[in-house]
């Protein structure tokens, strides 16, 4: 059915890595006969060597590694990214799959460290601390076999020729999440070495029905053109890459048949921000309004060039400040609709509450004749196609994460029904909730791909979890759900700016040169130099201690009553001066602007 790639083109499984004193030294330890990478710790430079060379001074430091992730250049040096750690996540049409448990950054920089220039170190500094940032990336994927950048029906339809290539030359680039990184190593032409690796989500699960075993899988594919937080990274930029888009597949293998179903999501396809100030909820600001036809039109063209029919699922609000951006996105798509290419709005907060999930059956109603017409991909026990999907649901929230996530799981759901009774697995009347088994890991398969997809963008689990986890709002739930919106509130202010640098960094969306960040750099305004949120929230608490203190005594001394709305008053102007000036105490990234 699904080749694996030419035996010769068969990727380095285990290694050992040598840190000497002027380089470090990667050894296949697979059983592979291939010869040693020696990278220089001065510049990043790269050999091939027929053995580990012999040590001169103190014993080398060896650690086993699984997989090269691939080379960042910055300033004077080069930074090495390996994986340490790994956990096999399960199987992606009979090929092993992995998680990267723990990623580590080995330096290549001894020539910024000798040289005598205080600003390159300094700017070499700071970009090793956003690296430390890199490392702690959630939800990375790999496997040394099969190329998991393509969806089943896209790998089935690779030539012969494509199959005999190696993964990283297979693999869809806006998938590859060390794309960029690997430029090093495709130059120097060390495919044995060159490890593509997706970020995303891995899950599934094998369930009893009667005598059938039913293996389940749902996979998420972020795509790495927009990529970043939920407050730096929103709408599209002007070739119509969006922000938060993934692609979600889910697979189910049963009695050698295998299903496919493909949904994506991402951001509202034209150019908006919504830049943090302190506020809860910063307003949303549409950029270039002029453009947004242009740009919506760019990001539907690329949509139906990669998977034909389209239909736009819009779930948030008909008023407010979503309401403008759902009016703006109504209006910008409406030249290039057609049968082909559809848009229903449904506002999810108004018909579904917070506890009335069930009322999703009034969307899919709406939605039900193209998903049939449309399809999904099927093999049969001999390995040939039966059934094509060419159409794609594209689904959006404001974040792209809580409603969507219900919704898409409610349209999978639905998909993986028709799949199963069309097999024969289940009769006409039947249905997931038929099986509590099956029901409950399907919920928790579903709820877990949302978590793993919020936790990249947002930082948290997903909102609304407990519904896709057990069918049912609880209060455990709403109270989660409150912890979680707090947390998002203090990353997107706090902690994102410098998430968001680090993203850049490695997707190459800042080219590091020594004319741009080498050059001195404005200096920055009284407010700025001192403007620091924890010495306000500080100052604000004091005050409102000392104005309670001073009220307690006024029965005593009438003066208090005028120290209490003292204090009172400089805890309220501070409060006033941090909202009005928000924008300054964030965490904003630093290396340039936001694109749009």
């Amino acid at each position: 059915m699904l080749a694996k790639t030419d035996p010769s083109q068969k990727l380095y499984t285990r290694m050992r890595l040598w840190e000497f004193s002027d380089q470090y030294v990667v050894e296949p330890s697979d059983g592979s006969s291939g010869s040693c990478l020696a990278i220089s710790r001065l510049n990043g430079s790269m050999t091939l060597l027929d053995e580990v060379p012999s040590p001169t001074g103190n014993a080398p430091k060896i650690q086993t590694i699984f997989g090269l992730v691939g080379i960042l250049k910055l300033l004077a040096g080069s930074y090495l990214f390996v994986i340490t750690e790994r956990e096999c996540a399960g199987s992606y049409l009979g090929h092993p799959i992995f998680k990267v448990s723990k990623l580590k950054v080995y330096p290549c920089d001894l020539s910024v460290k000798n040289s005598p220039e205080e600003q390159q170190k300094k700017m070499e500094s700071e970009f090793s601390s956003m690296l430390k940032v890199a490392e702690k990336t959630p939800g990375l994927y790999f496997s040394y076999d099969v190329n998991i950048t393509l969806s089943a029906q896209r790998l089935n339809d690779l030539g012969d020729e494509s199959r005999l290539l190696p993964l990283w030359r297979q693999a869809k680039p806006r998938f590859l999440w060390n794309n960029y990184m690997l430029e090093v190593l495709i130059d120097n032409k060390l495919d044995h070495y060159m490890l593509p690796v997706i970020q995303g989500s891995f899950q599934n699960f094998q369930s009893a029905i009667g005598k059938d075993t039913i293996d389940v899988t749902l996979i998420a594919r972020r795509c790495t053109r927009r990529t970043g937080t939920r407050m730096w990274r929103r709408g599209a930029d002007s070739d119509g890459y969006v922000a938060n888009f993934v692609e979600s597949e889910q697979i189910v293998h049963i009695n050698g048949f295998t299903a496919s179903f493909v949904q994506v999501r991402g951001s509202m396809p034209f150019l908006w921000e919504q830049i943090v100030d302190l506020t809860y909820k910063p307003k949303f600001e549409v950029v270039k309004p002029e453009e947004a036809s242009r740009v919506a039109e760019r990001h539907f063209l690329d949509l139906r060039k990669k998977y034909g029919n389209v239909l736009a699922v819009d779930l948030v609000n008909k008023n407010g400040g979503e309401g403008r951006l759902h009016e703006k996105y109504a209006n910008s798509i409406q030249n290039i609709l057609s049968d082909d290419m559809r848009y229903v709005h449904f506002d999810f907060h108004r018909i579904c509450g917070h506890i009335h999930f069930e009322r999703l059956s009034i969307l899919y109603d709406q939605i039900e004749d193209f998903l049939v017409k449309n399809r999904y991909y099927l093999l049969n026990e001999n390995g040939e196609k039966i059934e094509e999907q060419i159409g794609i649901v594209r689904t959006n929230c404001i974040d792209c994460l809580d409603r969507t996530n219900v919704t898409q799981s409610m349209i999978g759901r639905k998909m993986l029904e028709i799949q199963l009774q069309r097999l024969g697995v289940f009769d006409a009347d039947h249905t997931i909730s038929s099986y509590p088994s099956f029901d409950d890991s399907f919920k928790i398969l579903w709820a877990n791909h949302g978590d793993d997809i919020s936790i990249q963008y947002s930082g948290t689990p997903a909102l609304k979890g407990d519904f896709v986890r057990y069918g049912k709002r609880s209060s455990q739930g709403v109270i989660n759900d409150g912890i979680n919106a707090l947390t998002r509130y203090y990353l997107n202010n706090f902690i994102d700016g410098t998430k968001q640098d680090a993203i850049d960094l490695l997707q190459g969306h800042y080219i590091v040169s020594v004319s741009r960040d080498m050059a001195s750099k404005k200096p920055q305004g009284k407010v700025e130099a001192v403007a620091s949120f924890r010495l306000a929230l500080a100052l604000i608490l004091m005050g409102f201690v000392f104005a309670m203190m001073s009220l307690k005594r006024v029965r005593y001394d009438v003066w208090h009553l005028l120290f209490s709305l003292l204090w009172a008053g400089l805890s309220i102007g501070i409060a006033g001066f941090v909202k009005a000036n928000g924008r300054v105490f964030c965490n904003r990234p630093r290396l340039h602007k936001p694109p749009v």
